[in-house]
């Protein structure tokens, strides 16, 4: 009987631990995915890694998708968020939309609504920048990247600059079709990213 006891509260206390244990979402595309990589080797599941390092009791939910746009990640914002319930969200996306030389005022929009939908779930969010390549026209990849300072300043959320500003110039970081980091490319990405979010956390 002593023993059958101990182990409800054992269960009890492990239930508990649960659901205090506060959920950070990362909504990104391919970078965040870990595209052409192991899924352990990527910035993310290292994160979880270094969370714990760090004594914080976070569990990383990881929805993000490569391929997808700022617009996909509207379309699949709220169910993400009633499945997860996170304290935090971090928001990787608008690559793609670049990639594909669509309106950088457009991707603001979705952006924007992503946020207001987090934040309206009780999420407070984070916004991770991203440039584009040299060939896409200074003038082009001016007005895509100024959209993620504009965004943080008037929503007042914290800002990550380019995530990829110590790897994406250096080719013994990045996979062969230049686009993507490969794994000996991932700490840096989390260094970057953990220089903004260990302050926040």
């Amino acid at each position: 009987m002593v023993k059958i006891f101990g182990l409800l509260i054992i269960m009890l206390i492990s239930s508990a631990t649960a659901m205090a244990q506060p959920t950070l979402l990362v909504v990104g595309d391919s970078i965040s995915a870990g595209y052409g990589i192991e899924a352990e080797q990527g910035w993310v599941a290292l994160l979880q890694k270094k969370l714990l390092a760090e004594r914080l009791n976070y569990k990383i939910v990881n929805a993000s998708i490569s391929g997808d746009t700022s617009a996909g990640g509207l379309a699949r914002i709220d169910k993400t968020l009633a499945q997860s319930k996170p304290q935090w969200v971090l928001l990787e996306l608008g690559a793609n939309d670049g990639l594909r030389g669509l309106s950088p005022k457009e991707m603001k929009s979705n952006l924007t609504q992503i946020i207001q939908h987090s934040q309206k779930a009780g999420a407070k969010v984070a916004l991770l920048a991203m440039k584009l390549p040299p060939n896409y026209g200074k003038r082009y990849i001016e007005m895509f990247y100024q959209v993620y300072p504009e965004l943080a300043a008037e929503l007042k959320i914290p800002l990550v600059p380019f995530i990829l500003e110590d790897v994406a110039l250096k080719k013994e970081l990045m996979q062969a079709d230049g686009l993507h980091p490969n794994a000996q490319g991932q700490p840096f990405i989390l260094a970057k990213v953990w220089q903004y979010l260990k302050n926040l956390l």
